[in-house]
């Protein structure tokens, strides 16, 4: 009879999230992996795989959970230029945040490991066409309302958009000052008034 896990899969793949954001997937030794997820190897290897596996599948949750917030608050919301305000805004809060903002460096790594890593490349392909269509569709909805004055390429600024919200995370691991962040998310947005 299979012995039932004593531990909570979603609880883990999220504190993994936060073990590779803080140490980066090269720092993040199995030792540290076992220790600070506080589960066992075997555990590990049963259900998760290796610590790529893990890494591939805690990058996998945090972009689709990020993302899918993200796509769902600009389909609802009733201002487009709010909407993506409140979006930059709560990343920079997060960010902000010592005890949430280790998780959301886990791009950090998983952007590092494109190039190597098909897999990660294909998420990241495939959020950026979710994203920048979203964006666009919001941008295009926006302009419509008249509630948006830009002159600008639709396509190119939903591109923006895109990079910006993640170019977020690396400001944010290159300085703790939070008006730096502020700046970047503030400048971002500035594009919407173009």
């Amino acid at each position: 009879m299979a012995r039932n896990k004593e531990f909570d899969m979603n609880v883990v793949l999220r504190k993994a999230m936060e073990v590779f954001g803080h140490y980066g997937y090269e720092g993040t030794s199995l030792p540290i992996l076992l220790q600070e997820l506080g589960i066992a190897r075997q555990s590990l290897y049963d259900t998760y795989g290796t610590k790529k596996d893990l890494f591939i599948k805690a990058v996998k949750h945090y972009v689709n959970e990020k993302s899918s917030a993200v796509v769902v608050y600009l389909e609802k919301s009733e201002s487009v230029k709010e909407a993506i305000n409140a979006i930059f805004r709560e990343i920079v809060f997060v960010l902000q945040d010592e005890d949430r903002r280790n998780e959301c460096f886990i791009l950090n790594s998983a952007i590092d490991q494109v190039p190597h890593e098909p897999e990660i490349a294909a998420l990241f392909e495939e959020d950026r066409i979710k994203l920048e269509r979203a964006f666009h569709d919001a941008l295009v909805r926006g302009k419509r309302r008249q509630e948006l004055s830009t002159e600008q390429d639709l396509q190119a600024l939903a591109r923006y958009l895109y990079h910006a919200r993640y170019a977020l995370t690396q400001v944010a691991k290159l300085t703790n000052n939070p008006e730096v962040l502020e700046d970047f998310a503030k400048v971002s947005l500035s594009t919407l008034e173009a």
